[in-house]
């Protein structure tokens, strides 16, 4: 849901003015409902009046035009906007994603944090160029089951490379079920790693 708050002002403009200053929200990004009037002044609900996945869009699109990147975006939502995910093609994938994919996770923060500027909920917003997260999904997925097996067989612990919260997530995910492995997170920020141990059976 849109965030929203409600003000007491002496008219509409003088609402309008307070409701950019406590959501720091444009004006032209907010509605004001005038609900009745009381002694001290109008009483005003503020809303958030946009398109959140539209929003999103805009905003990667202003940052590709800005580097002259071509592109194309295909935009998902799932539960009304509850999750958005945005998938882009260009002409400079590779600059797009960057070492690692630190370049993207960069931009995907970014929309993150504008997105929940407007939302007084949670919501999933996830961006990939070009699929590298599904195939570095998959990729972790592989890297998980073969350590796996080999630490199952050798009852010998196993620390894979240090990885963001994201992708030690994907391994944590994969091995869950598993009868015989259980994964940890060991270490600090960056270097910060998953190590799959055995379990005592």
């Amino acid at each position: 849901m849109l965030r929203k708050i409600e003000i007491v002002a002496a008219n509409e403009e003088e609402a309008m003015l307070k409701a950019v200053e406590e959501l720091h929200v444009p004006a032209n990004k907010i509605f004001i409902n005038v609900l009745g009037e009381l002694p001290e002044g109008l009483n005003c609900e503020a809303l958030v009046d946009i398109n959140l996945s539209l929003e999103g869009k805009r905003y990667i699109e202003n940052i590709l035009k800005t580097l002259h990147i071509g592109y194309q975006i295909e935009t998902r939502t799932v539960g009304g906007e509850k999750e958005i995910h945005y998938l882009i093609e260009s002409s400079e994938n590779p600059l797009l994603i960057g070492h690692n994919g630190k370049t993207l996770d960069a931009l995907q923060t970014l929309v993150r944090n504008l997105i929940s500027n407007y939302s007084k909920e949670k919501l999933i917003t996830t961006l990939d160029v070009g699929s590298y997260r599904t195939r570095r999904d998959r990729q972790l997925e592989i890297i998980a089951t073969k350590t796996a097996k080999e630490v199952a067989k050798t009852k010998i612990p196993a620390k894979l490379e240090p990885m963001n919260a994201y992708e030690r997530h994907i391994i944590h995910e994969k091995l869950a079920d598993w009868r015989d492995v259980y994964t940890e997170s060991e270490g600090e920020g960056k270097d910060r790693a998953i190590v799959i141990k055995p379990k005592n059976i």
